[in-house]
């Protein structure tokens, strides 16, 4: 039996140690706005519910682990004490991952992973339009466990108004679990899918991923890449150079598979995002922007 006696640990290695054994948790998907009026989004899997009378949560945006520095969430609920947590199903789990990159203070979130803000009633930030659940809560208390990197900030909400698509309401009038598809934290890269099993997506930690935003009009507005497809493209460090497309293009199957419906311009983007929605299926990321950027550049 492997002894582990935190004290004699780094920070790091404990920290890792309790990500990996207690797990699957549950991710808050956290809006907050700050005294200025910017909106931040990030995800917290130190969260759960702890009560109905009130209906209580509790999230922890704890101090960070390199220099102990507070993050944006925290500091913008201590300003606002308002927050709207929004659970997050699998359609939208690439998207949320991209927005827990470490953007600079002042950048919304929302606009980098494309999501869309949706106004709320009776508090301040907004809610996740996607989201298939969104708790509109108020700040009761902060709870600060310790000042050094790593420590926990209990963030005390209490729900003060639900918002659940009819679309996850099974027959008995209760939230299925299989249309709701919700996702988990489990170690590592490793995230935990209620109704299919275990995934993994690469956490952005040390990468500076472009964004939604920056996409082509045309990759961001398709309907046939799908929420996830965009979160992964965004995720990317940059867009693919003329000379790499170029040497793509040449390719003897790229080249057969474009020709084809050379002239057909509305079937071939089609053709075109069907074929990299397939591929980033299979994690053939640049191959997928090496497509798309085809005709981007005819």
């Amino acid at each position: 039996m492997l002894k582990v006696i935190p004290s004699q640990l780094k920070v790091s290695e404990i920290h890792q140690y309790m990500l990996d054994s207690i797990a699957p948790r549950p991710i808050a998907f956290v809006s907050t706005i700050d005294k200025e009026g910017h909106v931040n989004l990030s995800p917290f899997s130190f969260f759960n519910a702890f009560g109905a009378n009130p209906p209580i949560l509790i999230f922890s945006p704890a101090l960070r682990g390199r220099d102990g520095a507070t993050k944006n969430t925290l500091d913008n609920i201590k300003d606002i004490k308002e927050c709207v947590v929004n659970i997050v199903d699998y359609k939208m789990v690439q998207q949320m991952s991209l927005a827990s990159t470490e953007y600079p203070k002042g950048v919304n979130e929302f606009v980098k992973a494309g999501l869309t803000e949706e106004k709320s009633e009776l508090v301040s930030p907004p809610r996740v339009k996607e989201a298939p659940v969104q708790m509109e809560c108020i700040v009761k208390e902060v709870i600060s466990t310790g000042d050094k990197g790593g420590a926990a900030q209990l963030v005390i909400c209490e729900i003060v108004m639900m918002h659940i698509k009819e679309e996850v309401i099974g027959e008995d009038g209760r939230i299925d679990p299989i249309k709701i598809d919700q996702v988990a934290r489990m170690g590592g890269n490793w995230y935990s899918r209620a109704a299919k099993g275990l995934f993994s997506i690469p956490k952005p930690l040390t990468t500076l991923g472009i964004g939604v935003d920056q996409l082509p009009a045309s990759i961001k507005n398709s309907t046939i890449l799908t929420g996830n497809d965009l979160g992964v493209l965004g995720n990317s460090e940059r867009i693919p150079s003329e000379e790499e497309i170029s040497d793509f293009k040449n390719r003897e199957d790229v080249k057969n598979f474009l020709s084809a419906l050379e002239g057909d311009s509305e079937n071939l983007t089609t053709a075109v995002h069907i074929a990299a929605h397939k591929l980033l299926s299979e994690n053939k990321i640049n191959d997928a922007w090496l497509l798309l950027m085809c005709i981007e550049k005819n």
